[in-house]
């Protein structure tokens, strides 16, 4: 216990996720391809988390060296896990989910609501929505170099554990239920093309280079994440929530006009982010509890 309340939660929860990535890909290695490769990928993130974990106190001595431990290597971490789901998530579970979430919207709307917002279809507005969506990319590394920069360094810590937790959960849910969205599954019924003026197609392109087929729709992700960060902003900067208040509104609703996912993922998100303060928060205050008792 004394171990735990030394090492800061965002790098522990790193370092037990990673080791449960490559338990799966050694469990369905039969069915991976490239499972060396996974593996050892896993096996590197780790030993580069466990070392900085470990010499955590000279990294923080140095005020660069600090930004390459507390925001560059999370930022990698989470980057490369993310790109390396492509190869796990069917060796996990192999069906889709697409036609359920599909029901459970026309249940709701009696519709589909991608092909229902083709009513309110703009160029102008679907260059806006696209690069809202893409802010998603920023907004967690932009607070988070905020707070650094501010020295606010408990709430740092703090925001940093939660996004993860965020992240990592998000994870686990499309290993379980993935799900390619509507983009995908249901492109051939609609009827107009989701062209902008120019700067969507560009960001479209970019970003289905960037995150190949991940099976990533539910739960969103991208609202998750969206409302974690909201709701840090306001808790440790009401500027930059204000701020990027409208930005997070307009993210959330392009997730289902730029055909990213249907709206069960962004009530999934929602409840992901909900997930990430009920456990998150409840562990951190358990964690600063037993680290100032082990002093």
């Amino acid at each position: 216990m004394k171990i735990l309340s030394r090492v800061r939660p965002a790098d522990s929860l790193t370092i037990l996720f990673l080791v449960f990535l490559a338990a799966l890909s050694l469990i369905f290695h039969g069915k991976i391809q490239h499972v060396r490769t996974l593996f050892s990928t896993y096996a590197l993130l780790l030993l580069i988390q466990v070392f900085l974990t470990k010499h955590a106190e000279f990294f923080s001595r140095h005020r660069l060296m600090d930004l390459v431990r507390s925001v560059l290597f999370p930022v990698v971490c989470v980057l490369i896990i993310f790109d390396s789901l492509e190869g796990l998530v069917h060796s996990v579970h192999p069906r889709d989910i697409d036609p359920l979430l599909i029901r459970l919207d026309y249940l709701i709307f009696g519709g589909y609501p991608t092909i229902m917002l083709e009513s309110i279809y703009n160029p102008l507005l679907t260059d806006i929505l696209q690069v809202a969506y893409a802010s998603y990319y920023f907004l967690p590394i932009s607070l988070g170099l905020i707070l650094k920069l501010q020295k606010k360094e408990v709430a740092f810590d703090q925001s940093l554990f939660l996004l993860l937790l965020c992240f990592y959960l998000s994870y686990i849910g499309y290993l379980l239920f993935p799900a390619l969205g509507p983009r995908y599954v249901m492109n051939h019924l609609q009827s107009v093309d989701l062209t902008g003026s120019g700067i969507a197609g560009h960001i479209q392109h970019f970003l289905n280079r960037l995150e190949g087929v991940k099976r990533d729709a539910f739960p969103s992700g991208h609202t998750g994440i969206a409302v974690v960060v909201s709701v840090l902003a306001y808790r440790f900067h009401r500027g930059f929530f204000f701020v990027t208040l409208p930005v997070i509104v307009m993210l959330i609703f392009s997730t289902v006009y730029c055909r990213y996912h249907y709206v069960v993922d962004i009530i999934g998100g929602f409840i992901l982010a909900a997930t990430t303060f009920l456990v998150g928060g409840s562990y951190y205050g358990y964690w600063r509890v037993r680290k100032h008792t082990d002093r």
